[in-house]
């Protein structure tokens, strides 16, 4: 098999990390664990990748980076990230843990691209050695050129084993087609619309009732951007699957510290407390109530 896109511009490190180079730009992993609710407590069960270029050593927003790279490049920079992500997932992270992994369905312009794609991920997870099983392949909101297209590429994906994330999900009427028309295992709420919606007692009941809904069809929820501990109650009241946020734990460049969250030295920790090695902003236990108007 030839050698892939991605793995042509990367680069491995001494520490068994990887960066990856384009243009003028070093591109690095970061990931931001994910956890899980459990009888009160909360354990790390996934980790998302997260791209963060530098040039000339000095830190770059990430959507200015993708900003400045031509269209036509944006198929093999997508190849590339996601190299990146699993290579150092494989390096640095726990063997059990889920990896969340961006797909930008605009770049499905026919099915030799998607064929490609799917190529590109076999061989990067077995240079890797990860099982298909541990990657969670996220559709963001951007519309594909081919609809049937991105439809045939994600049937594929989880013909091969790969599960499928709807993000940035906000309830209207195209985040409920995507719903409909790729049947994700996984829906990951959008970080301000969630706030908006825990800040009123109506809100809150409507979120709940999504999360329900969602549950009953076997898909699994995210809250993302959870900042607050407030926030964090609430989303365990709500019935979510999964949270992720800065009041847990914020990104880290590869290699990481989150080896510690392997399964035979886990510790789950309780809602509310600072679950190591990231220190959460607030130390007091979140208060049970709607919106930030409330004294804690």
């Amino acid at each position: 098999m030839s050698r892939s896109i991605g793995l042509a511009h990367i680069i491995r490190q001494d520490d068994g990390t990887s960066t990856g180079v384009w243009g003028i730009y070093t591109l690095q992993s970061a990931f931001q664990p994910i956890f899980a609710f459990d009888e009160g407590k909360l354990s790390v069960v996934a980790f998302e990748g997260l791209i963060r270029p530098f040039r000339d050593g000095e830190p770059q927003s990430p959507m200015n980076f993708f900003s400045t790279c031509p269209a036509a490049d944006r198929l093999h920079i997508e190849a590339l990230t996601r190299t990146l992500h699993l290579l150092n997932a494989g390096a640095c992270l726990p063997q059990e843990a889920s990896i969340f992994v961006n797909f930008d369905p605009s770049v499905f312009t026919e099915r030799t691209v998607a064929d490609a794609a799917l190529r590109e991920m076999r061989l990067v997870l077995h240079e890797a050695g990860i099982d298909p099983r541990r990657v969670v392949c996220e559709v963001t909101e951007q519309r594909s050129a081919s609809q049937e297209t991105l439809h045939s590429f994600v049937a594929a994906l989880r013909a091969n084993g790969f599960r499928i994330a709807v993000d940035d999900y906000g309830a209207d009427d195209s985040d409920i087609n995507r719903i409909k028309e790729l049947k994700p295992d996984i829906v990951k709420f959008d970080a301000y619309w969630i706030t908006q919606l825990m800040d009123s007692g109506a809100g809150f009941a409507l979120l709940t009732t999504m999360v329900k809904s969602f549950e009953e069809q076997g898909i699994r929820t995210v809250f993302e951007g959870i900042e607050e501990g407030w926030q964090l109650e609430l989303a365990e009241k709500s019935g979510a699957s999964m949270v992720q946020g800065f009041v847990l734990a914020r990104p880290e460049l590869a290699p990481t510290s989150f080896r510690v969250f392997d399964k035979t030295r886990q510790a789950s920790v309780a809602v509310g407390d600072t679950p190591a090695p990231a220190p959460a902003p607030h130390s007091a236990r979140p208060v049970k109530a709607f919106g930030r108007k409330v004294a804690p």
